[in-house]
């Protein structure tokens, strides 16, 4: 059988990285070998990859996506490039539609004339987080700030032989995140204050990418809800973090979200976790719980010698 071709676009990012290494038969940074959600390794050759950065495409120029697909002729494409500064985006609109919704449209229109399935990545923050209960792919969504709105934005112009993947609270091994911030706080000795009001579900990078590989070699089409198992606050995953790393009960402290100073310009969803039930229903593995991803990522970024 010929390699399935696959053109993944925010190729540079902390989920496009280790997705680049996943489809290539590799084990990300910080990922674990063992998890095969469908039950299948990934062999070396099974797919032809392209990888474009921002550089390489101006995913809002649709005559630019409509080129680049009918250069390559993909398969399958999945669409990582996205609009991510929560709350800058409350000044940066339009730049942040152009991106994270007009780029989404023009990839599904692209995509469907050149006969490939399309893959585009959403989030936890189209909700409102007044559920009292994780979401499934089927609420209603009622975004709270920019950020939300465009990637509800975005979804509407999917069409439902597009498969939209939302997930939330992104961390690799590999690009800026959050727990690189505690991690280097908690070695250092410092303290931190972390939300213990925001109630979410990590999902490590390099999990996500071999879920999405599993969506590469099925295409569902719809809406589907990845991230590690098990919903937390920011908080305690700062602890458990700082425990990992040897640090006692007072590395971190809880606050309210109405305590940050100065106060975010993004309204977050006080409880966004996403329910995954529709992807353990399909009878493809969970993604682990989100404590063994963090240890993981903690093992992968701890300097040389450093074995807390």
């Amino acid at each position: 059988m010929s390699a399935v071709r696959v053109l993944v676009t925010g190729c540079a990012g902390q989920v496009g990285v280790d997705l680049m290494d996943t489809l290539s038969g590799l084990t990300p940074v910080g990922g674990d070998d063992q998890f095969q959600p469908d039950g299948e390794d990934v062999d070396s050759g099974e797919f032809e990859v392209l990888g474009l950065t921002r550089h390489d495409l101006d995913v809002t120029d649709r005559d630019a996506v409509r080129r680049a697909l009918e250069a390559a002729r993909p398969d399958v494409v999945v669409n990582l490039a996205a609009y991510t500064a929560v709350d800058r985006a409350e000044v940066e609109v339009p730049e942040c539609y152009a991106v994270n919704a007009t780029a989404v449209e023009a990839f599904s229109v692209a995509a469907r004339e050149v006969n490939a399935h399309l893959i585009t990545i959403s989030t936890d923050y189209v909700f409102d987080g007044e559920k009292g209960s994780a979401y499934v792919e089927g609420d209603e969504m009622n975004p709270l700030n920019v950020y939300g709105a465009s990637k509800r934005a975005g979804e509407m112009k999917c069409t439902p032989r597009d498969t939209i993947v939302r997930t939330s609270w992104v961390m690799g091994a590999r690009g800026k995140n959050v727990m690189h911030l505690i991690a280097a706080r908690a070695r250092a000795g410092e303290h931190v204050r972390f939300v213990d009001d925001q109630t979410g579900t990590v999902t490590l990078a390099s999990d996500l990418a071999r879920a999405l590989v599993t969506l590469v070699r099925q295409r569902p089409g719809g809406v589907w809800h990845v991230a590690n198992t098990g919903a937390t606050t920011w908080f305690e995953v700062a602890r458990f973090a700082g425990r990992r790393l040897g640090r006692g009960g007072d590395f971190v402290t809880p606050i309210a979200t109405s305590d940050l100073d100065p106060a975010p310009l993004a309204a977050r969803p006080p409880r966004s976790d996403l329910c995954t039930e529709q992807w353990a229903a399909h009878g493809w593995l969970a993604l682990p719980e989100w404590q063994r991803g963090v240890e993981r990522l903690l093992d992968a970024c701890a300097p040389a010698g450093d074995h807390s």
